[in-house]
């Protein structure tokens, strides 16, 4: 079965986890594209209504806006009243009802690395602010460890981006400076760059994000921890689609 056919069939399932008047956070990337086209589509039907979403990137915001569907933002969300003092939010930590995205990897324990298409910082904020995260792949995105098919992206501050780069080759990655088609630096939507650190396989993903975050000059990195992920909708190569939840989110 051709990939985007199974790409198709996973985000179109999991748009089906969208309800009237929810606040939803939309994904970045080739799979979601797919779904992106299936939530104009309800909205358009009338299928769907009432809905307000918050885009994960610009590159999203721009088609979303492309196809009709009404946007917010992270920080609109989080206002808890408008200028006559009336409430226009429940400004609690989770104010996005479900976030819908895929994952370049995807471990046996719902792990991810994210981030191949450079929106991590912002995918991440969104999952954050999300009660629930659905997240939609093929099979192709499976593996037994993270790492193993994937290098993960690493953004980091164009200050520091040899400093960091020397910094993740000394854990044994092999690292390169993420580029754009032009053969120029890719430009984050925050003005930052971005490192592929390939590592082969992670033993363990606490740690290794841990080693991450406590380092300076790396802005953000592209693990999603499992607690982070509300269910995994894999499509597979036959057509059929499995359904996996994460208790521990």
């Amino acid at each position: 079965m051709n990939l985007d056919i199974i790409k198709k069939l996973a985000a179109e399932k999991a748009v089906e986890e969208i309800k009237d008047g929810m606040v939803v956070g939309l994904g970045t990337g080739t799979t979601f594209h797919f779904a992106l086209l299936k939530i104009a589509e309800r909205i358009k039907s009338g299928e769907l209504s009432n809905i307000k979403c918050v885009a994960s990137s610009k590159q999203t915001e721009q088609k979303a806006n492309e196809l009709g569907i009404p946007l917010t933002t992270v920080n609109e969300l989080y206002v808890p009243e408008d200028e006559k003092g009336e409430t226009k939010n429940d400004p609690s930590l989770t104010p996005i009802d479900i976030y819908i995205d895929g994952a370049d990897e995807v471990d046996a324990d719902l792990n991810l690395i994210k981030g191949g298409g450079g929106a991590l910082l912002r995918e991440k904020i969104v999952a954050q602010a999300s009660k629930r995260f659905i997240v939609m792949v093929d099979e192709t995105k499976l593996s037994h460890k993270l790492g193993m098919n994937f290098a993960i992206p690493i953004e980091v501050l164009r200050f520091a981006v040899e400093a960091e780069k020397s910094f993740l080759e000394s854990l044994g990655s092999a690292v390169t400076i993420r580029r754009s088609s032009d053969g120029e630096h890719f430009i984050t939507d925050e003005g930052n760059l971005i490192l592929d650190a390939k590592v082969n396989a992670i033993e363990n993903v606490d740690e290794f994000a841990s080693i991450l975050e406590r380092r300076a000059g790396i802005v953000e990195h592209g693990l999603f921890r499992r607690e982070l992920v509300s269910k995994v909708i894999c499509a597979m190569k036959d057509g059929t689609v499995k359904l996996q939840s994460n208790s521990v989110s």
